[in-house]
């Protein structure tokens, strides 16, 4: 049963960091592309960032370019969020994803979802 789980999230102050983890089971992420979403209240769920199966290839929504990062490390079957510089309009479940293809997508055609982490910022 392929299975995500995301965790790192918590309550951090305005220009705060965060790396948030999600880790995979069941299957092995080589050949998946991820994505990390997120959802805050009364929104709908928007792409942050997401990267190819081989890690080459890398996307990230206009709101969080130049402040995170995405990355992933197979031999561990997980995949970093890497936050900084958060800002209060970051506050949202964050969610990742996967899709077994080669390249990512920064809208929710993916297979597989795991639960969520809040991530809270403010002062």
């Amino acid at each position: 049963q392929l299975q995500l789980v995301e965790s790192g999230g918590g309550l951090v102050q305005p220009g705060g960091s965060l790396r948030l983890s999600c880790v995979a089971s069941g299957f092995s992420l080589d050949y998946y592309a991820i994505g990390w979403f997120r959802q805050a209240p009364g929104k709908e769920r928007e792409g942050v960032s997401c990267i190819s199966s081989s890690g080459r290839s890398t996307k990230y929504a206009d709101s969080v370019k130049g402040r995170f990062t995405i990355s992933r490390e197979n031999a561990k079957n997980t995949v970093y969020l890497q936050m900084n510089s958060l800002k209060p309009e970051d506050t949202a479940v964050y969610y990742c994803a996967a899709r077994l293809r080669a390249m990512c997508v920064m809208t929710d055609e993916y297979e597989s979802w795991g639960q969520g982490t809040q991530v809270t910022v403010s002062s």
